[in-house]
């Protein structure tokens, strides 16, 4: 099923909820029987559906999910589940509206809804043929109906969606038992585990299409405006950088503890050592090289401008990091040489017949049994930040040189950055420095 398949999850219209206004769930399990649907229950979600038996579905297992994602939910807003242990939501799985309707479980005053809808603590979701998303949609409804009446949230339409779509993004670990273990994944390792959802792959159309939003556009969304995939991929990647960029997550995660009011923006912005301007680079660059796995501590990146270079240079570069600050600046339009040698671990790569494993190590020119983007693993890029890039894109780092030794021209004023071609997910498997050397010509 593509992205027109993997249509919009409704906007909650409720500005102002409280915990008082939960309806009980008793009556409404009550009426799903009497309609002959199949009611599933655990501890906070009792779930009714007109969804046939099918084995192996998956279907049985959603309130077990839930309560796990529960547990998670209030972790991430530093509340002791226990405190909650009676809070309760009733969701229906939908294949035939009609069903529900004349049973009296969807009222005519819920708003036509394309994929999934919440009002309180109830929701609705249409019925996927992934299990992948629809755990997905029933957990992205579920946490709207968690902070809808045990936060009280009325924040701006770039949380309310990016919360929900974070705190429901997971992948299930099969235990030795056969059962599952619930895994949050703010940033998803692997396609695999979020089968249909698309956020990566919609950002990076985004940023090739020269469409991708600026962290203040996202952050002022409005309810109207924001019903697209783009603008749920990019609450996402708002809510994600904020939670787990090492400059932002601590302030941001006493934010979130607090209210969660309309005047969340203006809260953000008084954060102790907020600086807009920085935020929107961190959100440019976490946008524009956006991948699975995506780790923000080694990914972070020093924005600031060292000394113009003047003479020789010498720096390390670290195997196990994104972009990395040379320490010096660069003159637009100068030329440099630059070189570097030693070698460093990549990781390793099992053989599917034996499975064994081999260590890959590299020198500055990468090596060919792996690529990423079109570049041996390992090979040592040479980059700097453009601001404004000449084809109205979003500012992204620039490629200027690569491999073991060269000469380049610099693109702009601004700090030299330099890294090894790694995917983010394998950041953590490399080990070693290489020694660069960069020195201006004349």
């Amino acid at each position: 099923m593509g992205w027109a398949a993997a249509a919009v999850i409704a906007v909650i219209v409720a500005s102002r909820m409280t915990a008082a206004e939960t309806v009980d769930v008793v009556p409404l399990e009550r009426l799903a029987r009497q309609a002959g649907l199949r009611v599933l229950a655990g501890r906070h979600l009792s779930m009714a559906t007109d969804r046939p038996v099918r084995p192996g579905d998956g279907i049985d297992d959603l309130p077990a999910v839930f309560d796990a994602a529960f547990a998670a939910w209030c972790r991430h807003y530093g509340m002791n589940p226990a405190d909650h242990a009676g809070w309760r939501c009733f969701g229906c799985l939908v294949v035939d509206r009609e069903r529900f309707r004349t049973a009296g479980l969807l009222p005519d005053a819920i708003p036509r809804f394309e994929n999934g809808f919440c009002a309180n603590n109830r929701f609705w979701l249409v019925d996927q043929s992934n299990p992948a998303y629809r755990r997905h949609l029933l957990l992205h409804e579920g946490v709207h109906a968690f902070t809808l009446t045990l936060r009280h949230l009325a924040t701006p339409v770039w949380y309310n969606e990016g919360i929900a779509e974070l705190l429901a993004t997971h992948r299930l670990e099969p235990r030795s038992d056969g059962t599952a273990k619930f895994v949050p994944t703010p940033i998803p390792d692997r396609p695999a585990d979020v089968a249909q959802l698309g956020r990566i792959e919609k950002l990076r159309e985004l940023r090739g299409d020269g469409q991708a939003p600026a962290l203040d556009e996202v952050l002022g969304l409005a309810v109207g405006e924001h019903g697209s995939i783009g603008d749920y991929a990019a609450s996402w990647a708002a809510v994600a950088m904020l939670s787990g960029h090492p400059a932002y997550a601590r302030p941001f995660a006493m934010l979130e503890r607090g209210p969660l009011g309309s005047d969340f923006n203006r809260r953000l912005a008084a954060l102790p050592g907020w600086d807009a301007a920085r935020a929107g680079r961190d959100f440019d660059a976490f946008t524009a090289d956006v991948d699975y796995g995506w780790d923000f501590d080694r990914m972070a990146i020093d924005w600031k401008a060292g000394p113009l270079l003047a003479g020789p240079h010498e720096m390390a570069v670290d195997a196990s990091r994104g972009w990395q600050n040379g320490g010096v600046s660069l003159a637009a339009g100068r030329r440099y040489a630059f070189k570097a040698c030693g070698r460093v671990s990549l990781g390793s790569v099992s053989d599917t017949a034996s499975d064994e494993a081999t260590a890959i190590e590299s020198e500055a020119d990468g090596v060919s049994l792996e690529w990423y983007r079109c570049r041996p693993a390992g090979r040592l890029l040479v980059g700097q930040w453009l601001a404004v890039p000449a084809d109205g894109g979003r500012p992204r780092f620039v490629v200027i040189a690569e491999g073991a030794c060269g000469e380049f021209a610099a693109i702009a004023d601004g700090p030299l950055q330099v890294r090894l071609n790694r995917t983010p997910e394998r950041l953590a498997e490399c080990e070693g420095t290489l020694d660069f050397s960069i020195r201006p010509l004349r």
